[in-house]
This record gives structure tokens, C-alpha cells and sequence, in this order.
């Protein structure tokens, strides 16, 4: 899946390329591709694209030193942002700044 509608084209075969430091790349994807029973190439649109696009830029973030292996990720998809289900009601009687409040004025620290 890719966000490029020239590059999932290019891959599939459906358009060549011209430039000639693309040829490479593109003779490895059909090397690639020949090692697969089957495989597809599907462009989405970059709006819809916003899972990869995370994910490159996490990968881009991390320091990956050649001779470590990195198993694969394993990613949940959740009905609602992950901050929704972190989210627990707690029974305080005071309200959360309560402490800090008190430790202001008195600059004694809570029980």
C-alpha cells in the first residue's frame, strides 16, 4: 500500500519510468515480487494513508544499528484514541490541584 499513485502504477506495471536512478529500484521490486504467490500493489491516498505514515515516521525516529534484529511490531486498532481508554474516574474528594494548593501555602508536604 503507498500513498504515491505514479509509484504503486510503476509496481504494478501499468507505467515505466525514464529516470535513470529509478531503474534500479524498480528491477528490485519485480526481482522482489517474483518471490511472492501472489501479491498486490493498492494505492490510498495520503489522507487515508495516516497508519504508514506514523509508522515512518517512528521508524525514522529510532536508531537501527545493522547487526541488531528488530522483530515485528505488533499494533492493536482500537475503536477510539488510546488517551479514551487510559482514562479512569477516581474517587477523589478534592479536586486534582488540591495539594499542590495547600503545599503553596503552608509549603508542607501532604500525609
Amino acid at each position: 500500500m503507498g500513498d504515491s499513485d505514479l509509484i504503486i502504477r510503476q509496481a504494478q506495471g501499468e507505467k515505466g519510468t525514464r529516470d535513470i536512478k529509478l531503474i534500479p529500484y524498480m528491477q528490485h521490486v519485480e526481482d522482489l515480487s517474483k518471490r511472492f504467490k501472489s501479491i498486490e500493489f493498492k494505492y490510498i491516498p495520503r489522507f487515508h494513508n495516516e497508519l504508514a505514515d506514523a509508522l515512518a515516521t517512528f521508524a525514522s525516529m529510532l536508531p537501527y544499528p545493522s547487526n541488531v534484529h528488530i522483530g515485528p511490531l505488533e499494533i492493536e486498532v482500537r475503536e477510539r484514541h488510546s488517551y479514551c481508554n487510559a482514562i479512569e474516574i477516581e474517587p477523589y474528594v478534592e479536586p486534582w490541584y488540591h495539594d499542590i494548593k495547600r503545599f503553596l501555602k503552608t509549603r508542607e508536604y501532604p500525609e
